[in-house]
């Protein structure tokens, strides 16, 4: 077998690489090697310097990488792609290569993955750890031909163990989700995954809950996490030690219960869901005439709403809905701006209040129903959902225009009062990100 066992150094925000190292073998014979610093053509972070010891400096005339781009392609053409959690360095260097328009494709095997099958029992499969519970020098720590040299050793020792080959081999079929997988989640946990509904939770190697997602097919959605190459995925993957999951029935119970899980453990890499969107409001007015206008505008500046959206367009959208299911006009609804007769493309169920041909008052009769409908739709109402199992069903429960929290009931259980529906409650807090899941389902 020829392989290359690599190792590079990077920025960290970015991945831009900063030191490359490899070491070409054929079998147990050392044929070829290329050791180079990188310059990033990006400033290198303090905390990075402090880790590897490359500053600026050091890389300010090094070659840049589509300078050592052509060395790198031969010294890996038609060799195996080796490293220490190889998805790591492989999608660093393939996006490097992307960069400047080159497609890199090689075989890849881990030894985080291969030390876990062939050399089980360690507490730690870190390179620093298993090299020192080896016995294994590296000289240079967090350098990359230092870092390099110790991982020539352990795939040595990788290779001498008993059934090495067939494991080997069986890394490389295409079924095998071993090059895939990050380094230090086990293969059995992530075959033990369901595809069904519901939330999941990457962990750490502490325990710790590092990002919550809910998916309609959770083993399919945490598969596609480790396919991506965005920066932010690649980081998630290489801390990923443990997947768990919770069974949901349905998708709004499973994107409630995503946001119950996120706002109680805070995860790293839930940025985005920790913001608040922006709110706004719909309200309404009386003009000079007399006629009551529907409008909207941001929250702040709405003293009295009767509904709030998370976004100009679901505002616009529930006001179309408005027009067509009380026969208002876009003009008073102010979805047509600056024209004397509506003329919506779409709606056409104006009575002619735009024209004055209906009369105020029972235009204005209308809009106040449209009013006590957006207010009273969402006030008390329990939602039916399907449940984890075919012989169970699940609800969401909303009191006094408040989400209380969802349940699961087996189908033999008698349900004939709220009282009997509130054995099954598992109770929740109620949230602006909560009222916009469900405001879009008592809406439809």
């Amino acid at each position: 077998m020829v392989y290359t066992v690599i190792d590079v150094e990077t920025t960290g925000t970015g991945n831009k690489i900063t030191e490359i190292s490899i070491f070409k073998y054929e079998d147990d014979v050392l044929i070829d090697e290329f050791t180079s610093l990188v310059n990033p053509e990006i400033p290198i972070p303090d905390y990075i310097t402090a880790l590897t010891g490359i500053d600026d400096y050091m890389v300010a005339k090094a070659p840049t990488f589509s300078e050592i781009a052509e060395q790198i392609l031969a010294i890996t053409q038609g060799a195996v792609f080796i490293a220490h959690s190889v998805n790591f360095d492989y999608n660093v260097i393939r996006n490097e290569f992307k960069a400047i328009g080159i497609h890199f494709n090689r075989k890849k095997l881990c030894t985080v993955r291969l030390s876990r099958k062939l050399l089980p029992g360690y507490k730690s499969y870190s390179l620093g750890k298993l090299c020192d519970q080896l016995d294994i020098p590296i000289n240079g720590r967090h350098r990359a031909r230092g870092d390099a040299e110790a991982t020539v050793t352990l795939f040595k020792i990788i290779l001498n163990q008993p059934n090495a080959q067939d494991v080997i081999q069986s890394f490389f079929k295409k079924e095998s989700k071993e090059a895939t997988l990050p380094s230090h989640l086990n293969h059995d946990t992530f075959n033990q995954l369901p595809n069904t509904t519901g939330i999941y939770y990457f962990k750490d190697k502490k325990g710790t809950i590092i990002y919550v997602g809910k998916a309609k097919d959770i083993k399919k959605r945490v598969l596609s996490h480790f396919y991506s190459k965005t920066e932010k995925e690649l980081n998630l993957s290489r801390e990923t030690a443990d997947v768990d999951f919770e069974l949901s029935g349905s998708e709004t119970i499973a994107l409630l219960m995503e946001d119950a899980a996120i706002k109680h453990h805070f995860p790293k890499y839930n940025q985005a869901a920790k913001r608040i969107p922006k709110a706004y409001a719909l309200f309404n007015y009386k003009d000079r005439k007399g006629i009551i206008h529907l409008a909207y505008n941001v929250l702040k500046a709405t003293p009295q709403p009767i509904q709030i959206f998370y976004s100009i367009q679901e505002c616009r959208h529930y006001l179309e809905i408005l027009c067509k299911q009380f026969n208002l006009c876009p003009k008073y609804c102010h979805l047509q701006e600056g024209v004397t007769q509506c003329s919506h493309y779409e709606i056409k169920t104006c009575k002619g209040i735009c024209r004055e041909t209906e009369s105020i008052a029972l235009y204005n009769i209308r809009v106040n129903q449209a009013i006590a409908y957006f207010k009273n739709i969402s006030k008390d109402v329990v939602l039916k959902q399907q449940g984890r199992h075919e012989n169970e069903e699940a609800f969401i429960m909303i009191e006094n225009s408040c989400y209380r929290g969802y349940g699961f009931v087996d189908r033999e259980e008698q349900i004939t009062t709220k009282e009997d529906l509130e054995r099954f409650l598992i109770p929740q807090k109620d949230n602006v990100d909560i009222q916009r899941v469900l405001q879009k389902i008592l809406l439809e």
